[in-house]
């Protein structure tokens, strides 16, 4: 690895532990887990919700007030996420170049995953963004999260 990579991922592992030090025991290593748990806790402080323990089947938080739903929280730098199981309530997210777009979907869990595809061979349905994009606008207000 040259001088400058190294001193790059060396910077990645110091925002790590910075990021672990901030959110307790909430895990951030430099996998799939660095972007699922930025979107946990990007979403828990925007709408006030309550992590679930690590690895809960199904969701990650859940709401700390009114319906208390169980959300499933899904963050993505490419334009589809992947369910393995339907979830109660569902938050999607896409995180780019230019910074967040919150709120891809926010809404009902069973609708977005009467829409996704066939389950693939890694267990997961995929649904594209675009779908979600659509599916969204058709949620009432009273079934989305509300940003505290």
């Amino acid at each position: 690895m040259d001088q400058d990579t190294h001193k790059l991922v060396m910077k990645l592992f110091q925002i790590v532990r910075q990021l672990q030090a901030l959110h307790g025991k909430k895990r951030f290593t430099l996998d799939g887990h660095l972007l699922g748990s930025l979107g946990e806790v990007i979403a828990e402080k925007k709408f006030g919700l309550e992590p679930a323990p690590n690895s809960t089947p199904g969701y990650d938080a859940i709401e700390k007030s009114g319906k208390r739903r169980k959300v499933q929280i899904k963050i993505t730098q490419v334009n589809k996420v992947g369910l393995r199981s339907e979830p109660q309530h569902l938050l999607v997210m896409k995180l780019g170049s230019e910074g967040m777009e919150p709120d891809v979907y926010n809404g009902p869990g069973h609708i977005a995953w009467k829409e996704s595809g066939k389950i693939q061979s890694n267990g997961q349905r995929y649904i594209s963004l675009g779908q979600l994009k659509k599916l969204n606008q058709g949620i009432a207000k009273n079934d989305q999260l509300q940003a505290i």
